[in-house]
């Protein structure tokens, strides 16, 4: 495999860098990306630190700074040591700026204010952490999004990825033997989705996970016909109940939640 650093500089978390680095990234095989984040860079002794170190380990530079004597330092150097180096936001910002007749802000961290928005994502990642794994069914009716599902399709952490976007998601497991809580089919305001897997890599995940926990053993929890009985059972309920479906065998958790959103929206603009 080819092996190549990676510097993500950024003013401010780095999240941006990261995101866009990684799906770029990705679109080429065979190649080790070592990743390198400098965030929070706002000076010009901060930038100089991080310049010794690309200096040190040449590769590609990918940056989101908005000030601009800190982008032609960093230009400017990159050149000289005769590395790549991409401003991420660039084209975004100056079609923006077309469009609307306006100039951008150039503020660092400008995406992470302390706003209302980030305060409703706050309460939403509460919401998901207090709703976890059919925890507090009283409450399941204050909630945007209710996942149901059998063990190990995803639901905690797509719970908390659509919490990240503003939504109170909640998620109930499907245990045999137990009934769901009474409060589920009684939702009005809630979107309820029912996440369901392929049952052979539904084991695969279940033996992985019983192996980080020290447990090597058998049990019904991985049973071929017990495991296929859960999803058969889950498939008919969702159906009885008419909640539209995922599967989550060959999606990621970002895929399953983008699906999900997409359900929420087209709900919510159905009216």
């Amino acid at each position: 495999m080819r092996r190549f650093h990676l510097h993500l500089v950024s003013d401010a978390t780095g999240e941006t860098c990261i995101t866009i680095a990684r799906a770029a990234a990705a679109q080429f095989q065979g190649v080790d990306t070592v990743e390198h984040l400098w965030s929070l860079v706002r000076t010009e002794t901060q930038l100089r630190r991080v310049l010794t170190h690309v200096e040190a380990e040449p590769g590609v530079v990918m940056y989101t700074l908005v000030d601009p004597q800190l982008r032609t330092l960093l230009d400017e150097e990159c050149r000289r040591i005769e590395v790549p180096c991409i401003p991420l936001l660039d084209a975004a910002i100056t079609a923006l700026s077309a469009f609307l007749g306006v100039e951008s802000r150039n503020q660092p961290g400008r995406q992470h204010v302390m706003d209302a928005a980030y305060l409703k994502r706050i309460e939403a990642m509460n919401y998901a952490l207090a709703h976890d794994d059919g925890h507090s069914p009283a409450s399941l009716r204050e909630a945007d999004i209710v996942l149901v599902g059998v063990s190990r399709t995803s639901k905690t952490p797509t719970c908390f990825y659509l919490a990240n976007r503003g939504l109170k998601a909640a998620n109930v497991p499907m245990v045999p033997g137990c009934p769901l809580p009474s409060e589920l089919p009684a939702l009005k305001g809630a979107l309820v989705v029912g996440l369901t897997c392929h049952p052979e890599h539904l084991i695969d995940i279940r033996r992985s996970r019983m192996r980080m926990i020290g447990d090597v053993g058998e049990t019904a929890y991985v049973d071929p016909l017990q495991v296929e009985e859960e999803v058969r059972q889950a498939r008919r309920l969702f159906a009885e109940a008419a909640w539209p479906v995922i599967d989550v065998t060959d999606r990621s958790i970002e895929e399953t939640a983008a699906a999900i959103l997409q359900l929420h929206d087209r709900r919510a603009h159905s009216g």
